[in-house]
């Protein structure tokens, strides 16, 4: 009789600290929100992983995917700024490795002969000829630069270099979403330039080529 009275006694004692709210399962959340730390997000794409805190949910492409933790690192802006370029470059790569599969333009075999992907590289070395694609892409390179200054500073959103001869940007909702689209295709061409580079070195054929005399 004693302990129950206790037991009785304890439990008043703490209900009459506890906050007041309908139903006392919310209340003892609230409880335990107010007094101890919040739990940290986790990542959308890697569940297992926190949300990275430098990413900006509201970018262009946003996965929350920074598993070695980059954005912790370096400048958001500088990041978003070197994922665009490489997914350009990527989209013009891959369109590229397959085109050479397609059709030759006149005069490359004369040049280059039969060679493909990077097996062009190759010849054009021994020629000399890359040094003047070294010398102009390292030309386009400053122009780069200044960008990506401008960029840092706030005056440029990553990326961004005016070039809408077809006036996609003038609706904003438009803009978005091939803002969107870019990024997943070119995300999508960096790992099939890979892939078809890879291919070459392993097979000596483009990527058509392959597909089609696949095991032979």
């Amino acid at each position: 009789m004693l302990r129950t009275v206790a037991a009785v006694a304890c439990v008043a004692s703490a209900a009459a600290f506890a906050p007041s709210a309908p139903m006392g399962v919310k209340a003892t959340t609230r409880a335990v929100s107010s007094i101890g730390p919040r739990m940290q997000a986790m990542s959308e794409s890697v569940p297992f992983l926190k949300k990275p805190e430098a990413l900006d949910s509201s970018m262009a492409g946003y996965a929350g995917f920074d598993p070695l933790g980059l954005s912790s690192i370096a400048d958001i802006k500088f990041l978003q700024e070197s994922e665009i370029k490489h997914c350009r470059i990527a989209m013009l790569a891959a369109a590229g490795s397959i085109a050479q599969d397609i059709f030759t333009f006149p005069g490359v075999s004369k040049v280059v002969g039969t060679a493909k992907m990077t097996g062009v590289h190759d010849v054009l070395v021994k020629q000399g000829a890359m040094g003047q694609i070294l010398l102009w892409t390292s030309f386009l390179e400053v122009f780069g630069t200044i960008a990506l200054l401008e960029t840092l500073d706030g005056k440029r959103a990553p990326g961004d270099f005016k070039f809408d001869p077809l006036g996609f940007s003038k609706n904003a909702e438009t803009a978005k979403r091939y803002q969107l689209s870019e990024i997943k295709n070119g995300r999508l061409a960096m790992l099939a330039t890979g892939g078809m580079v890879h291919g070459y070195f392993i097979t000596g054929k483009g990527p058509l080529e392959l597909l089609t005399n696949f095991g032979k």
